[in-house]
């Protein structure tokens, strides 16, 4: 063994080991101290890359919830809002209702109609002002709303809220008032063609873009033209009804001319055949008979009227109304066909049929039809196309061709039966868009929810990841200090051992 006083290689050495005892025993410590594994990038470059990374999308699928709880907020004042709008037009749709009832007098249906103006004006209200931070959420402005939810570019939800104004919710109508032709010198199959006559092969009927023609009822009528037909063509066509666009008819007769006993004094009878519908079958028909020398009465035509209709299952009824013959159908159209005898009388048309005119003279057979009023109703803008049935003045009596007119809230006026049966025609397809409206927000509210839970799982274990690699495992860190605290313990030992080998030198010089 070489001994030397000028350098102590044992102490030096021991010293180093010491130093990086004392080094990594500091390093343990702050571990410990701050709960970060790593303290700087030289503690781990590629750990701290990764944890800076998940820090990052863990930042931002924090920040993306708090937009979806943003986004939800709005939406759900959107939501509540359109839900009272709902509520209002369920009260205007049964003050309507109650409007249409003919019970009510003037001034019953007229304080119907200052209500339903002022839920009308509500509703307005409600759609106007109605916003979120200044936002306005129902007036038609909110469209293309982009929600940004993702920890990523583009990971967006684009929403929009329809306008639920007063002035912008309401029905497209096509409204026919039906007409009404008559001849005292034609038979009914003469009396009715062009457009008074329903083909298949020939005409057209078609809404929003479909043909109806190939409809059950209307496929192989070539009789008069039937609202009813259409509107039950219209009714029972899935793409037509996904749209939104629905129909009615209606027909109703009161004769012009109060009822004038018929007394067949002549020698011969009068018949007389009423047509439901497209039928131009007489074995369909009703038919009456006043034979010579009899007389009929009002009373009589309208039991022997329901008679029929009940046993041959047609959907007409007759009532005696005011001394006039009340005639009512489900919209199918009505037709009148007079045959009288040579020998018989002359009968007057317009005690049978509201627009019906002229006297059927002996020796010929007079004819009527009154076709029944089509109202098509839709949430959005429509064409029809009924060219060969209809013009302005025949048949169906709307323009053979065109689009939905537009009636709003503000349209509504139920001072008369009409107004008031297509008032509620009007606040039903409201109902309709206003129930899309709010259901879709409910849609968008329920998807943003489902992002929101995911992310929030997504955002938990992305912090439980960067947790493993950036924070200290303190029963680890314990356990590795404790061990440098014994390294260093050791170490100050033996460099006390380490000093005292010169000494030995000492040895050699006595």
């Amino acid at each position: 063994m070489a001994l030397r006083v000028n350098f102590n290689a044992e102490a030096a050495t021991t010293h180093t080991a010491l130093l990086r005892n004392e080094k990594a025993m500091n390093k343990s410590l702050l571990r410990i101290s701050t709960g970060q594994r790593i303290l700087s990038a030289a503690d781990d470059a590629a750990g701290l890359f990764i944890a800076d990374q998940l820090a990052t999308v863990g930042a931002a699928l924090d920040q993306g919830n708090r937009n979806i709880q943003t986004g939800i907020s709005a939406l759900q004042i959107a939501e509540t809002n359109v839900g009272q709008i709902f509520d209002k037009l369920q009260t205007i749709y049964t003050k309507a209702q109650s409007a249409a009832n003919d019970i009510n007098d003037p001034n019953a249906r007229a304080a119907l109609q200052r209500d339903i103006a002022n839920l009308v004006d509500a509703i307005q209200k409600l759609g106007t002002d109605t916003e979120y931070n200044g936002i306005k959420l129902l007036d038609g402005t909110f469209a293309n709303k982009v929600i940004h939810y993702g920890a990523r570019a583009d990971q967006t939800i684009t929403t929009s809220i329809g306008n639920v104004k007063a002035t912008n919710i309401g029905a497209y109508v096509v409204q026919g008032s039906g007409q009404v032709t008559s001849s005292a010198t034609s038979a009914y199959t003469s009396l009715i063609t062009g457009d008074w006559q329903y083909d298949s092969a020939s005409d057209t009927v078609t809404v929003a873009g479909v043909d109806l023609r190939t409809y059950s009822a209307l496929s192989s009528v070539t009789g008069a033209v039937d609202a009813k037909a259409i509107a039950d063509a219209i009714n029972n066509n899935a793409t037509l009804q996904g749209v939104g666009i629905s129909a009615r008819a209606v027909n109703t007769s009161t004769a012009d001319t109060e009822w004038t006993n018929i007394q067949n004094s002549g020698t011969a009878a009068i018949t007389i055949n009423f047509y439901v519908g497209s039928t131009t079958d007489s074995a369909n028909a009703i038919s009456i008979t006043v034979a010579a020398g009899k007389t009929l009465t009002l009373d009589e035509l309208v039991s022997q009227i329901n008679t029929q209709a009940s046993t041959k299952s047609l959907n007409i009824t007759a009532t005696n109304s005011g001394n006039k013959l009340a005639l009512t159908t489900e919209g199918e159209t009505i037709g009148l066909e007079i045959a009288s005898a040579t020998g018989a009388v002359d009968v007057n048309m317009a005690q049978f049929l509201q627009g019906a005119t002229g006297n059927v003279t002996a020796g010929n057979t007079g004819s009527a039809v009154k076709v029944g009023n089509l109202i098509v109703t839709g949430t959005d803008s429509y064409n029809y196309d009924f060219t060969g049935i209809s013009t302005a003045s025949e048949g169906l009596g709307v323009a053979a061709t065109g689009s939905g007119g537009f009636n709003n809230l503000y349209s509504i006026n139920v001072t008369d039966n009409s107004g008031a049966e297509l008032a509620i025609d009007i606040v039903n397809t409201a109902i309709k868009k206003v129930d899309k409206v709010r259901t879709q927000i409910g849609s968008v509210i329920n998807n943003l929810q489902a992002i929101y839970d995911g992310q929030k799982t997504s955002y938990d274990n992305t912090k439980e990841a960067e947790n493993v690699i950036r924070n200290t495992d303190f029963a680890a860190e314990m356990s590795t200090f404790t061990t440098m605290q014994i390294r260093m313990q050791a170490g100050v030992a033996m460099l006390a051992q380490a000093n005292a080998l010169p000494q030995l030198v000492l040895q050699l010089l006595r």
